[in-house]
């Protein structure tokens, strides 16, 4: 019996050893927002399609909006080498709307949305860690963000950091597969339509200098940009995506006129696409900062179509795309604020398609100057329209982070917008309205060298408790579209001025 009791206290030992050894801590952070704002958000009042005898309103949006969101993330850590995460987002709930599950009486049954899901682990006896899962991945960058990639997507991220100057990054990424629907003949559903992305980035980080040269390949089937049997060039859609709009950031702008042929047959299976990039930090002169960064794109045509003038003339045309883009800013940090100044100037489209497009392709941008036609501040509540700078140049100031009060701080920025693609475009457009095509679509309005905006944004920031945020955020673009270049495409339309007012309250944690 002695021994039996022996026996069973020494495997209760183990157990409990077994039990501790397996522990895990569990760790919670998260955000709610609640936001209210009124604004006028479409750049268009209304419009008259060519041989209309009347005009059709614009934009039947309401102006006032009130919702709400929750984003909460669980990481189970095991330890140092070995963590989980999964990431949840509940909402956006528009207040009153039932698909939204915030009509009357709530129990929404469609808002609950997985953002992230992952696992770290670092390699045994190697300074190599690795995270799988669906996951944030940016694509470096300074100076306004990302011009090509920033988004949740599939994929496996591999960091290995040879010494304390020195760092590699190897990405694997699956925006799309099996989303294809092929009405005339099932057999092909789910049928050559993969987007694989392979990166390699080297952060090179120096006193006061960091510099992280990237290259990113892809390979894009050619039914990956289809989620029905749909090859009209005036009828992309997003194919299901939750970020970003590849038709339209892949492929020439949606508002060419093209013949009812749509886009032709390709005797390639997969399409080549290839981005580099070169983002440079310089803090060397503190307080003094610079940023600058580089981008080149491209994405091979798959597939051509007859873009028609407006005169009738029909003209075969490319899908390919390839463009390039350089943005900076440069400020100086002061005890009141810091005083700033940036730019860019990305290449357009140069007037003739059979060419292919010279707007630099991307697959979810994420540009971050200002915050109405850009994607700065919180980029929610009313959304903003342009994430892209494609085809588009601009020049700007900034007063970031000024505080005169403690725990109030106040940014203010003007910019102004404008075209680099050549005016002959126009005459392949199939409406005077098709500049705004791409509002709202994650790549903004197609703007020509005649083209304009000036935008105006203030944000202001009170922080009420440690973890609770009132951010009031006051926007106005002016409208310069010109009606005479581009009412050589058929049509009018009555342009307006836009405008936002919004408040936030984000809780922490």
């Amino acid at each position: 019996m002695k021994r039996i009791c022996t026996l069973l206290l020494a495997a209760s030992m183990l157990l409990g050893a077994a039990t501790g050894a397996s522990a895990i801590d569990f760790k919670a952070k998260g955000q709610w927002l609640m936001g209210f704002g009124v604004g006028e958000g479409s750049p268009m009042k209304q419009y008259r399609e060519a041989g209309a005898s009347s005009q059709t309103k614009a934009n039947s949006d309401d102006q006032f909006q009130a919702a709400q969101r929750l984003r909460l993330q669980l990481d189970a850590v095991a330890s140092e080498s070995l963590s989980g995460t999964v990431y949840f987002e509940i909402g956006t709930a528009q207040w009153g709307k039932a698909s939204n599950g915030a009509a009357l009486g709530a129990d929404g049954s469609n808002q609950i949305k997985l953002k992230r899901a992952y696992i770290d682990w670092a390699v045994p006896d190697t300074d190599a860690k690795v995270r799988m899962g669906i996951q944030g991945v940016a694509l470096p960058n300074v100076a306004g963000g990302s011009a090509v990639m920033d988004t949740d997507v599939a994929g496996i991220t591999v960091n290995y950091k040879f010494n304390e100057n020195v760092a590699l990054t190897a990405l694997w990424a699956r925006p799309l597969n099996d989303n294809y629907v092929d009405n005339d003949n099932t057999k092909k559903n789910n049928y050559l339509d993969n987007m694989d992305l392979f990166s390699l980035m080297m952060p090179l980080t120096f006193d006061g200098v960091n510099v992280t040269p990237w290259v990113m390949y892809g390979m894009v089937g050619k039914n990956a940009l289809k989620s029905g049997w749909n090859k009209d060039i005036s009828a992309y859609d997003s194919v299901g995506t939750s970020d970003g709009n590849l038709p339209f950031s892949l492929r020439p702008y949606p508002g060419i006129g093209a013949t009812n042929n749509g886009i032709g047959k390709t005797g390639n299976e997969y399409g080549s696409a290839f981005w580099a990039g070169l983002p440079v930090a310089i803090t060397l002169w503190d307080p003094l900062n610079i940023e600058l960064d580089i981008n080149y794109g491209y994405m091979q045509g798959m597939g051509r179509f007859d873009a028609i003038k407006n005169n009738g003339d029909v003209k075969r045309s490319s899908t390919e795309r390839q463009g390039w883009l350089a943005k900076a800013l440069v400020e100086y940090k002061l005890d009141w604020g810091v005083p700033g100044i940036f730019g860019w100037y990305a290449s357009g489209d140069d007037g003739n398609p059979k060419n292919g497009s010279q707007r630099m392709p991307s697959v979810a941008a994420s540009g971050n100057f200002t915050s109405f036609i850009g994607d700065g501040n919180m980029g929610w509540v009313r959304q903003d329209y342009s994430l892209t700078y494609d085809g588009t140049w601009g020049i700007g100031a900034q007063l970031r982070d000024m505080s005169f009060i403690e725990d109030l701080s106040h940014t203010f920025r003007v910019a102004y917008w404008g075209g680099t693609n050549s005016t002959g475009m126009v005459k392949y457009m199939d409406s005077s309205k098709a500049w705004s095509d791409g509002w709202g679509n994650n790549t903004g309005p197609y703007l020509t060298t005649n083209d304009g905006m000036v935008e105006f944004n203030l944000v202001n920031s009170y922080k009420i408790y440690e973890n609770l945020e009132m951010n009031l955020e006051l926007d106005y673009v002016v409208n310069c579209m010109d009606n005479s270049t581009w009412k050589k495409a058929g049509g009018s339309f009555d342009k307006q001025d836009m405008w936002k007012a919004q408040v936030v309250f984000a809780y922490s944690f």
